[in-house]
């Protein structure tokens, strides 16, 4: 018999060549830049394409656009935007003198990815006037909500109580990658975001602002209703005005309406006058 044949008849040789051939595969596919599994719970999940992810960029495929005409606030209303690394460098005092008061910037996606024109948007906001703050694009199937938050705080993420800089922001939406609830079940997205939660509170001093649609919420948490005490929520709905709301809100912090309009990027509003916004900034 050669020593091949004796080799293909080792106990376990088998398994040993599949899980070889398995690596292999995972490898190609991460180098070739196309989404990977590295586990049954889908840690280390590799995105291709995240520059194209940022608040909002699965609303409209998934929720459409409304026309209905839009409905009369009841308070005075703060405009404002957010842009990721698709805007590219923005004229931020165009920006300001077309009346912006705040602005969200997209600071990173995963543990893996930082926008690259974030100095640029996060600063040069801040420098233009505006009231600024930055935003984390979840991937709950790629780590832990605890490790993202660290990775989002270390990387732009942080506060501080100047009255110019917003709560840090959590986007949690429809999974860009495949299943909308990135495979986790109700209960088991909702300890993923509390994990973040608590983790930007304990790094930060403030909760993080919550994006997400009502939909969405309804799908992927089961509509939970436990985050309203404690963190601001930012709606996004296409539509003449934010509808019903997820469970434990009573009222919107900010809603995102549009994803063009006066401003660069999604074009956003603050429920509130200049006034107020400062006193969440100031926290």
């Amino acid at each position: 018999m050669s020593r091949t044949a004796r080799f293909a008849l080792l106990p376990g040789s088998g398994a040993r060549l599949a899980a070889a051939l398995v690596a292999l595969l995972v490898a190609a596919a991460v180098a070739l830049g196309a989404p990977a599994q590295a586990d049954t719970a889908g840690r280390g999940f590799q995105p291709s394409h995240p520059d194209q992810d940022h608040a909002g960029s699965t609303i409209a495929a998934h929720e459409g656009r409304g026309a209905g005409a839009a409905v009369r606030p009841l308070v005075t209303q703060t405009a404002g935007l957010d842009v990721a690394s698709y805007q590219g460098d923005v004229n931020w005092s165009a920006t300001a003198a077309n009346g912006a008061g705040f602005a969200y910037v997209k600071a990173t996606e995963g543990t893996g990815y930082t926008n690259p024109y974030f100095a640029q948007q996060y600063d040069g906001s801040y420098d233009a006037g505006l009231i600024r703050g930055a935003y984390h694009f979840a991937l709950p199937n790629a780590s832990s909500g605890a490790t993202q938050a660290d990775y989002f705080v270390g990387h732009g993420g942080g506060w501080s109580a100047d009255g110019r800089t917003l709560p840090p922001a959590l986007d949690i939406e429809y999974n860009p990658y495949g299943a909308s609830c990135y495979g986790l079940s109700q209960g088991a997205m909702v300890s993923w975001i509390q994990d973040f939660s608590d983790t930007v509170d304990n790094l930060t001093g403030r909760y993080p602002t919550i994006y997400t649609t009502t939909d969405w919420w309804s799908s992927c948490t089961g509509n939970y209703g436990g985050f309203g005490a404690t963190n601001p929520l930012w709606i996004a709905r296409y539509d003449s005005s934010p509808g019903t709301l997820p469970n434990g809100w009573a009222y919107q912090s900010f809603w995102q309406y549009a994803d063009s309009g006066t401003f660069p990027g999604d074009q956003d509003t603050f429920n509130g006058a200049y006034d107020r916004l400062q006193a969440l900034a100031t926290g």
